[in-house]
């Protein structure tokens, strides 16, 4: 039950039903609902006798002809209760909301899955993005099982994952010496001569439905009970204004109280635009030159929707925080020795992040505290490689060759 579109930045509002990009002002769109109407016809209780994935919260989602949805399953990804690595950090309830578990290994299926079933159901037949790895994945997966044609535009250190993938599902790529914003030129260029439709993060209305999910499935999992604190690995930051967005909503239908968790945007010590904002008072950031940090995913110099991410970090009492490669890395390792749970350098520098709020005071040990994991560390052994050299002595020569080869 879409009602508009409506401009986050002027308010304008926007047709439902029709291609849009950016408003006039350069403001991204968010897709608005008749929620008195939705409240009416639909109920919490009624969510188990959906799917079992993301399109159970299909009245809040934005096709409106069933045909057009394009799944592969996303959503509905574990919520896992940590034990160990709360011991020994000093937090008594600290969960895992593991979204690498989602078709191809990350959180971005959930917003693609979205947009390319709007793209099905107002008749696109080419889409093009610029990413840092996951999001072309992501995107090729889901134009395949649409059988539409698709252009992606990829850093030329992209995991090597990622390419594979991309090629695999029949994409045309491109490897661009540069960053994200390098690429996003790229895209914007060809979208007149090309004719293909830009789904770059929040230059469409769409990806970020899908992701708002997240915030409606955590509600659900925890029996609708909010928890005090979230922690997201923020590049783009569509994760965090989708889930702000999720809980707006799901307080108009009646389903959660005014509570709010503190959001904190997590970022990488080499590319913090959003950190350095918060730290300055900003409503923006600035564009952050030389960006570089192993976790791909957080190698955005400038996110489109800043303003909506520290308007959410503010509000919510939260805060912004940066950690470094090494502890990050160092950060995922323990996660996975600690609780089996094999996670993206994203993920895992919100695990560096927890420690550290925790030992500056900023949160304390009993709160209960969930961390967005928004991909599978399977994807990013090239960074991890930096921590297990193949030329390291293996644990035979530790042993003193105490154990003989077969």
């Amino acid at each position: 039950m879409v009602t508009n579109l409506e401009c986050a930045l002027c308010s304008k509002t926007f047709e439902a039903g029709k291609v849009h990009n950016l408003c006039d002002c350069g403001g991204p769109l968010l897709v608005r609902y008749d929620l008195a109407k939705i409240r009416d016809s639909w109920s919490r209780d009624s969510l188990p006798r959906g799917p079992n994935s993301m399109w159970r919260y299909a009245p809040v989602l934005p096709p409106q002809r069933p045909e057009s949805v394009v799944s592969l399953g996303e959503g509905m990804t574990p919520l896992v209760r940590t034990s160990r690595l709360g011991k020994r950090i000093g937090a008594t309830d600290v969960w895992v909301k593991d979204e690498g578990l989602n078709p191809t290994g990350s959180f971005k299926a959930r917003g693609l899955s979205c947009a390319v079933s709007m793209a099905v159901e107002l008749g696109i037949r080419k889409v093009a993005i610029p990413s840092a790895g996951n999001a072309a994945s992501a995107m090729a997966a889901y134009a395949a099982a649409a059988g539409i044609e698709s252009h992606i535009f990829m850093p030329r250190d992209v995991p090597q994952s990622n390419f594979i993938e991309c090629k695999a599902f029949g994409s045309h790529v491109t490897l661009i010496d540069g960053l994200i914003s390098d690429c996003a030129k790229m895209v914007a260029a060809g979208q007149s001569t090309q004719g293909w439709f830009d789904v770059s993060t929040l230059k469409e209305p769409y990806r970020i439905e899908g992701k708002k999910t997240m915030g409606y499935e955590l509600a659900e999992q925890m029996h609708w009970e909010l928890p005090d604190v979230l922690f997201y690995p923020t590049g783009g930051g569509v994760g965090i204004i989708g889930m702000w967005k999720a809980f707006e909503e799901m307080e108009t239908l009646g389903w959660i109280g005014s509570k709010r968790p503190k959001m904190i945007a997590v970022q990488a010590e080499g590319c913090q635009p959003v950190v350095r904002a918060y730290n300055n008072g900003g409503k923006r950031s600035e564009f952050w030159e030389n960006a570089s940090t192993v976790a791909s995913g957080l190698r955005v110099p400038k996110p489109l929707g800043d303003f909506l991410i520290l308007n959410a970090v503010r509000e919510s009492g939260g805060t912004a925080i940066a950690v470094s490669d090494r502890e990050l890395i160092d950060a995922g390792v323990a996660l996975a020795t600690d609780e089996g749970l094999f996670i993206a350098p994203e993920g895992a520098a919100c695990v560096s992040a927890l420690q550290k709020l925790l030992a500056s005071g900023f949160l304390s040990p009993e709160e209960r505290i969930v961390i967005y994991n928004t991909g599978s560390g399977v994807k990013y052994l090239e960074a991890y490689s930096t921590r297990f050299p193949r030329n390291a002595a293996s644990e035979q020569d530790k042993l003193g060759g105490l154990i003989a080869p077969r």
